[in-house]
């Protein structure tokens, strides 16, 4: 194992005794850990500075408010997990297609929940699975519906790079797509993750009226005929529509 790795190792190894004890003396850390002094006072006053830990005026150590924020954050994304399930199941059944619950993380997007379909050919996708806020029906979504100067910064910031033949890597064709999926409440992808594949978005929104997450059906291109666009889209909003309302919002 590599030094640094065996420094997370330790490091991790500090943090984990806040899990059994709500306030802890250097001293304290010394004991339950095993590791020399000059040690944990390397790590407990890096995690101070970072925030990940708080010392009181007793000279005690408690976990940081970051950690809170952290922990903010993994409830609000599981919850829309649960919250969705039941609803992409039903979505799944409908159109027989895989069904993608996506968020945004940083200058990504991040699958956090996914139904395979039914049919003897699929798409390979997992949880966890990233891709750039621009590819694809489910991704460019989240990135439609930010806050303008959020989205701004992003396109100026971002280089456009193919994932797959029909990825859009031309930033005149993107800015309007984008406003035509604010205008319509949905997108459509083709090709641009992996060839021969079709996919269609829809947002969710939370009480604030803040995009949280997308949801998407996804095949293969062949599934997504002209003919049959005006339903697939109709549920996916549907599907979308539903979980928003679930989550507090409101449409004026």
């Amino acid at each position: 194992m590599q030094s640094k790795n065996k420094t997370v190792v330790r490091s991790m190894d500090v943090l984990n005794l806040f899990l059994t004890h709500s306030r802890l003396s250097l001293s304290e850390m010394v004991q339950f850990s095993g590791m020399p002094k000059t040690s944990v006072y390397r790590m407990v006053t890096a995690f101070e500075e970072m925030g990940f830990l708080e010392k009181d005026e007793e000279g005690n150590y408690s976990l940081g408010l970051l950690f809170l924020q952290f922990g903010q954050l993994v409830s609000e994304r599981l919850d829309i997990r649960q919250i969705a399930l039941p609803v992409m199941q039903r979505l799944r059944d409908e159109v027989g297609e895989a069904v993608n619950l996506i968020v945004q993380d940083g200058e990504e997007a991040i699958y956090i929940e996914k139904l395979e379909t039914k049919q003897a050919v699929g798409l390979f996708t997992k949880v966890g699975r990233r891709s750039p806020l621009y590819a694809g029906a489910c991704s460019r979504i989240i990135l439609a519906f930010l806050p303008n100067d959020e989205r701004e910064d992003y396109l100026n910031r971002i280089e456009l790079r193919p994932m797959a033949s029909g990825t859009i890597t031309d930033k005149t064709k993107l800015l309007p797509m984008l406003e035509e999926s604010r205008k319509l409440g949905y997108t459509l992808s083709r090709s641009e993750l992996a060839d021969h594949t079709c996919a269609i978005a829809a947002p969710i929104f939370n009480n604030n009226g803040q995009i949280v997450a997308g949801i998407s059906i996804a095949g293969i291109n062949v599934n997504f005929q002209e003919e049959k666009l005006p339903l697939l889209i109709e549920k996916v909003k549907s599907a979308a529509d539903e979980l928003s309302q679930k989550l507090g919002y409101v449409e004026m």
